[in-house]
């Protein structure tokens, strides 16, 4: 984060401010800045209390605290082109599907405000890029983790864009958008397939993290699941490969669907940190190959679509990634 040639703003909180959110006292003091604004910069690590770094906006100050917020410089909000190179799966003059890479962030924000799909996408299309998603998201129809590999649709025009939101609204139910994902979770699932049906909402304690709530209080999520192959090393299965659909679009619902029913994605440090030491039960060449995997196991593997102009069914497959299909490999040889 870049600091401001103006330099950090410093407060102590007063009396009247003791035991008040972090954020508010912020926003109280520096009328200037938005409370939104507050909160970003405090997520983003650039907010000190009593010199100690404060992620969380709710966080209670007291009377003496002394506050540093740095902060950024104001961000140009339309992205450049950069050469990136990109998998092309297919494209004509309504969209185009690419096959992801691990590590690319889908659109700017902060912390990654170049490096992105889109950055990318600018420079392969140049302007011909829908833009109901704004300067930021042009053609940006739906989006994976940053460390989820697989297919992703974009459009290329409004009425594509437009059409193809609509599809991905109803999440296959009318049956023209189909997506599965191949993962590799902890331990066996109890069936041979199942759903999970959990709501999901935002985790209290950190603006960044998801999880499941009670109904009524988050978005209703539904996951379906398939085991393709289970890898036992001993008496108890280590692992499982997995296929998996999405009956709903909520943000990492896979990861914490597979959590919340204790089979968290192998290599997801967010909602399967409990599962570290699992690692150390592996074999020595699936052990080597989880580490150089060094991401969630995840891959959006299938998507199918009705085209927005020719309205025929389209369909793509992208085959396990290599870090991936070394995992596989490495897992069938030492069950």
């Amino acid at each position: 984060m870049v600091r401001s040639d103006r330099g950090p703003l410093r407060m102590t909180v007063a009396a009247a401010a003791d035991g008040e959110r972090l954020d508010r006292v912020l926003a109280h003091h520096f009328p200037e800045i938005s409370r939104s604004r507050f909160q970003s910069m405090i997520a983003a690590g650039a907010v000190s209390v009593g010199g100690i770094a404060v992620r969380e906006p709710r966080h209670g100050v007291r009377q003496g605290d002394e506050i540093v917020a740095s902060v950024p410089e104001p961000v140009d909000a339309t992205p450049e082109a950069e050469t990136i190179p990109l998998a092309v799966v297919h494209e004509d003059p309504d969209l185009i599907v690419i096959d992801k890479p691990a590590g690319l962030v889908v659109h700017p924000a902060a912390g990654n405000w170049t490096g992105t799909l889109v950055n990318a996408l600018l420079a392969h299309c140049g302007d011909s890029l829908s833009s109901i998603g704004g300067v930021r998201r042009p053609g940006i129809v739906h989006r994976l983790d940053k460390d989820t590999t697989g297919l992703m649709v974009v459009a290329k025009n409004d009425q594509a864009h437009r059409a193809l939101q609509r599809q991905f609204a109803e999440h296959g139910r009318d049956g023209r958008l189909e997506r599965a994902y191949l993962a590799f979770a902890w331990g066996r699932p109890p069936r041979q397939s199942g759903a999970i049906r959990a709501a999901i909402g935002r985790k209290r304690t950190s603006r960044t993290k998801m999880t499941v709530v009670p109904e009524g209080s988050g978005r209703e999520a539904a996951t379906h699941y398939q085991l393709l192959e289970s890898f036992s090393f001993g008496r108890d299965p280590a692992a499982s490969l997995l296929r998996l659909e999405l009956e709903t679009g909520r943000t990492h619902q896979i990861r914490v669907h597979l959590a919340h029913i204790g089979h968290p994605l192998l290599g997801d440090d967010t909602y399967g940190a409990g599962f570290r030491t699992f690692a150390a039960r592996l074999p020595t060449p699936a052990r080597d190959a989880l580490k150089a995997l060094n991401r969630h196991a995840l891959h959006a593997a299938m998507l199918g679509f009705e085209h927005p102009t020719t309205k025929l069914p389209m369909r793509f497959e992208s085959p396990l990634p290599a870090d991936m299909a070394s995992l596989l490999a490495a897992l069938r040889a030492a069950s």
